[in-house]
C-alpha cells in the first residue's frame, strides 16, 4: 500500500494546519485479501501520520459501516428469505422417494451378496470335489502301478499264484521257483547271480514303499497280501540257496548277499540259513 498524502484546500491555510498531511481513508480492498493479517497490515501503517486514537475511531467507523451494509442487505432480501420456506414445500415427498429408492437398492445389494455367498460356497465344494477326484485318480494310478510291479516281479521270479488256493497256508510247496539263480549274469561270469537277486530285492522294496504310500489298510493292499508273502518267501529262498552254495572263503559274495538281507530287513533269516548249512 503506497503511503500518499493529500493536503487541504487554500481556505484552510489560514488556520495554521495547512502544512500537516492528512491521511487518506483506509481502503476496503486491503481488508479483502485472502491472507489478511491485522498485525502485518498495521505494520504497513508506520509512516501514516495519524494518532492511535484516530486510527481506532476510523476502524470503528468502518466496522459500523459494514454492519449497516449487512443489515441493509438482509432488509432488501427479507421477502426472499420469507418465501424460501414456501419454496421448499414438497421436499418431504422428494426425500421419501429417495429413501425408498435407497431401501430398494439396499435390498438388491443384499440379494446379490447372498447369491455371491452361495456361489462361493458352491465353488468351494466343487474345488474340494475336484481335489478328491484328483486324489482318487492318483491313488488309482498307484494301485495300477503296484499291480504291474507285482506281475513283473512274479514273472521275473517265475512265481505262479493258484487263485483256487489263495486261502491255504503259504509255504515253500506253494511257490514255483526258477532255477535262474544257478545261471550266471551275462558278461559277469559269476556262478551265483547276486546282481539278479539284488534287482529282485529292489523291486520288492519298491512295492513295499508303494504299500506305505497307499496305506496297509487299503482293501487292494489287503487283497494282495498273499502275493506279497509269496514274493517275499521266494526272494528269501533264492537268497538262502545262493548263500548255501557260496564257496567257503568267498567273502565278497557273502558280503553282497548279507547286504541284500540287510536291505530287506531280514537279518534273522541269515541265522536260519547258516544253521541249516552246518553239517
Amino acid at each position: 500500500m503506497s503511503n500518499r498524502f493529500f493536503f487541504g484546500d487554500s481556505d484552510s491555510s489560514e488556520s495554521g494546519e495547512d502544512s500537516l498531511p492528512y491521511p487518506k481513508p483506509l481502503p476496503r480492498a486491503a481488508f479483502l485479501t485472502p491472507d489478511f493479517d491485522p498485525a502485518t497490515y498495521l505494520s504497513t501503517l508506520r509512516n501514516r501520520h495519524q494518532t492511535l486514537e484516530d486510527l481506532r475511531a476510523e476502524l470503528r467507523d468502518r466496522s459500523q459501516d459494514i454492519s449497516k451494509e449487512l443489515l441493509d442487505l438482509v432488509n432488501e432480501n427479507y421477502q426472499e428469505f420469507l418465501s424460501l420456506g414456501s419454496s421448499l414445500q414438497g421436499g418431504d415427498e422428494k426425500v421419501e422417494e429417495v429413501r425408498l429408492g435407497l431401501l430398494g437398492f439396499k435390498r438388491d445389494v443384499e440379494g446379490l451378496k447372498r447369491k455371491v455367498d452361495e456361489r462361493r460356497l458352491e465353488v468351494k465344494e466343487l474345488v474340494a470335489e475336484k481335489k478328491e477326484i484328483r486324489r482318487q485318480m492318483q491313488l488309482g494310478r498307484t494301485l495300477l502301478q503296484m499291480d504291474q510291479r507285482l506281475q513283473e516281479l512274479e514273472r521275473s521270479l517265475m512265481v505262479t499264484s493258484n487263485e483256487n488256493h489263495q486261502e491255504n497256508q503259504v509255504g515253500v510247496e506253494d511257490i514255483e521257483l526258477s532255477d535262474s539263480w544257478n545261471e550266471g549274469d551275462e558278461g559277469e561270469g559269476e556262478s551265483i547271480p547276486v546282481s539278479r537277486l539284488r534287482r529282485h530285492a529292489q523291486r520288492y522294496l519298491l512295492i513295499q514303499r508303494m504299500v506305505k504310500r497307499v496305506g496297509p489298510q487299503h482293501p487292494f493292499v489287503i487283497n494282495q497280501g498273499l502275493r506279497m508273502e509269496r514274493l517275499r518267501n521266494t526272494i528269501l529262498l533264492d537268497l538262502g540257496n545262493a548263500l548255501k552254495q557260496i564257496v567257503a572263503g568267498d567273502h565278497e559274495q557273502v558280503t553282497k548277499v548279507l547286504g541284500i538281507y540287510r536291505d530287506l530287513g531280514e537279518p534273522q533269516e541269515v541265522l536260519k540259513v547258516l544253521s541249516e548249512r552246518r553239517p
